[in-house]
């Protein structure tokens, strides 16, 4: 099958060419691809040294499934899941699905976010495998997968809503539920409101916090901050080195101690730290964003007692946390519509990178017909 899809160069652009998807294998699925969204990784993978199949978030509809799969069927709608488990490993049998040891593109022989175990058959260009980003490759009209990347939506919702789940909305929300386990009626802070700091902050609602503290420089972002759950915001400076005159301000609206967590969003090394500053003795400072830079930390910002952790994707559990969040979505908890600032073909991608990377959209999605 030949198809349209949108190939990263290595070296900082990309192109809309002509592919050729194979037929599934036994434990394949082949996926027509309906919307597929749009984050910073995506851009990030545009200078990845190889050339590239673009998109790690999506959804679509099943065309064709393998001979040995079970869990979805043709005409399924279904979420893509990038961080696909064996269900065999240490890891997967711990009940981290999200760092398997046999599957994972990003931990199991990765480099950073450099994928390690690339599925490169399948898929070629002029002829040549072309691996796929993150093993899913979303910004396809077709893409080719294992079974344990689909998961199967038993609600109907907009794809374009679906599709945000994939990575943004499950790392935000995955942060504050799974990862730092927020309880009701706690203080949040949440420094960075993109696509991942604002599912932060809805995860930090629907988990009943009391108080969410936004932190931007961008006072349109953080506008959208209070649309989605912020109780408060802080405008900051540029200039505010590690953001410590943001982590006095928490203070003063914390009862001088600090929040009781603090997830850090803005993918910026020097803000790494950021959150320790923010959270009270034996708070929680959860680093999101994936910061991968080697950054230097104060120990002091430690005193006393604080937890500072680290987690990849929400530790998503795809086959339990993806209905969850569907069904948060059909109760009107979750809002995933409002988050689609705007949507573009195919052949606009690269309006789509230029909005995303000047702050104007909450989430932007490519839809294909």
């Amino acid at each position: 099958m030949i198809v349209k899809a949108a190939i990263g160069n290595g070296q900082g652009g990309f192109t809309i060419e002509n592919i050729e998807v194979s037929e599934p294998k036994a434990d394949e699925v082949l996926v027509k691809i309906k919307a597929a969204g749009l984050c910073h990784t995506d851009h990030d993978s545009l200078s990845w040294g190889k050339p590239i199949v673009l998109g790690h978030e999506g959804a679509g509809v099943v065309e064709k499934v393998g001979s040995e799969v079970t869990n979805v069927k043709e005409g399924d709608s279904v979420i893509l899941n990038w961080a696909t488990p064996c269900m065999k490993c240490y890891q997967c049998q711990d009940g981290n699905q999200h760092i398997c040891e046999n599957n994972s593109p990003v931990v199991a022989g990765g480099n950073g976010h450099t994928p390690g175990h690339a599925h490169l058959e399948g898929t070629k260009l002029n002829n040549k495998a072309i691996e796929r980003s993150f093993n899913i490759g979303t910004l396809s009209e077709y893409t080719l997968v294992k079974a344990s990347a689909c998961v199967k939506m038993e609600k109907e919702m907009p794809m374009p809503s679906a599709s945000i789940i994939s990575c943004g909305v499950m790392t935000g929300y995955g942060s504050v539920t799974n990862s730092a386990k927020l309880t009701a009626g706690s203080s949040a802070v949440v420094l960075g409101t993109g696509g991942v700091g604002l599912n932060v902050i809805q995860g930090a609602r629907i988990s009943g916090a009391s108080k969410i503290i936004a932190i931007d420089i961008n006072p349109e972002r953080l506008e959208m901050a209070q649309q989605f759950g912020a109780t408060h915001t802080i405008l900051a400076d540029k200039n505010d080195k590690g953001l410590t005159n943001a982590a006095e301000q928490v203070k003063e609206m914390t009862d001088g101690r600090g929040a009781d967590y603090a997830f850090e969003c803005t993918a910026i090394p020097a803000l790494g730290a950021a959150p320790l500053a923010m959270i009270r003795n034996a708070g929680t400072a959860v680093q999101v964003s994936g910061i991968e830079e080697e950054i230097t930390i104060d120990m002091r910002l430690f005193e006393w007692d604080k937890i500072y952790i680290n987690p990849l994707y929400g530790k998503c559990r795809p086959e339990v946390d993806f209905p969850k969040l569907v069904n948060l979505y059909d109760k009107g908890d979750l809002m995933l519509d409002e988050m689609i600032t705007r949507t573009y073909p195919l052949e606009n991608l690269q309006q789509a990178f230029d909005d995303m990377l000047a702050g104007k959209n909450a989430k932007g999605v490519i839809v294909f017909d």
